[in-house]
């Protein structure tokens, strides 16, 4: 469901999926190739969101003010992404929070049901895992695609077959 909200309607591309149970409101651009998936939420009423070229944002995730996912990114299912970025070709594992003027490196992983605390740098191409989010790993800098890049391959590619084949059946 695309909202309006104070006069600002969402904008999404052309190429771009946006699952109509998923909900976007105000403020808030998805980029070509981008898509939200069921029962996402993308509230852009105190700060714009951007989902730029490729990114996906999974079942259930919520980003919230301010929040930007750049090209190649994954937001797994029911993470939350509140006023952060999420650099190119990272991954926000399922169930991870990353919280306030936090920066998730390029290729980087945060693990599933991790919290990146407020303001912390997630280096590129690491792993963080726990409660504060830690750097446990570092990843394989000749790996290709990054665990990011592979979803957002994968979705780019759903996108189509939803498009396609997808119906609504009451």
């Amino acid at each position: 469901m695309l909202r309006s909200l104070d006069g600002t309607e969402p904008e999404v591309a052309e190429s771009a999926y946006v699952d109509e149970s998923a909900v976007v409101v105000g403020d808030v651009v998805v980029g070509a190739d981008a898509s939200v998936w069921p029962n996402a939420t993308l509230r852009g009423d105190h700060g714009r969101i951007e989902l730029r070229r490729a990114a996906n944002v999974q079942d259930g995730a919520v980003l919230h003010e301010d929040a930007v996912v750049e090209p190649e990114a994954t937001v797994g299912h029911n993470a939350i992404v509140h006023a952060a970025t999420v650099a190119e070709g990272a991954l926000v594992g399922m169930n991870a929070t990353v919280l306030d003027d936090a920066r998730v490196g390029a290729d980087a992983v945060v693990g599933a049901g991790a919290v990146v605390t407020e303001g912390t740098e997630v280096p590129p191409r690491t792993l963080v895992t726990g409660v504060p989010a830690e750097v446990t790993a570092e990843l394989d800098p000749d790996a290709d695609p990054s665990p990011g890049r592979f979803g957002a391959n994968h979705y780019a590619a759903l996108i189509d077959r939803y498009e396609e084949t997808a119906e609504r059946i009451d």
